[in-house]
């Protein structure tokens, strides 16, 4: 699968490309990764791809719309694969956890407010910084 996507992109198949599009495409609760993220996983699994490496194929991935890049305030970069679905995100501000979510509502929303503005909604980004309740 991973060959396949990389060559429908335009991208060569390479030992680190394929290494990382597996990392992107794993089960994993936290699926938004930071290139040092990936960069220590290749490690524990015993691939000796360096860091520059990981950073210059993640920025390959982005121009190739393979994956998103996530600059979160306070934060450092992080990178999910896109799968052509949107989603909005929540910053957990205490953790650091990065909650997905989707509401039509809020969607209808932002279209209706632009087109009060006489525009028509091309993109967004939505990003909720959010705390648990002092008890």
């Amino acid at each position: 699968m991973e060959s396949n996507e990389l060559r429908r992109v335009g991208l060569k198949v390479t030992h680190p490309r394929v290494r990382i599009l597996e990392l992107l495409e794993e089960k994993q609760p936290q699926h938004h990764l930071t290139a040092e993220a990936i960069y220590r996983r290749l490690l524990e699994q015993g691939d000796e791809i360096g860091l520059a490496t990981v950073y210059r194929v993640l920025t390959q991935f982005e121009a190739a719309g393979l994956v998103i890049k996530h600059n979160f305030e306070g934060g450092q970069a992080i990178y999910e694969l896109d799968r052509g679905d949107h989603h909005d995100h929540m910053v957990d501000l205490d953790t650091g956890k990065i909650i997905e979510f989707e509401s039509a509502e809020i969607e209808k929303l932002q279209r209706e407010i632009a087109a009060q503005h006489g525009y028509e909604l091309e993109d967004h980004s939505l990003v909720l910084y959010v705390r648990r309740p002092r008890r």
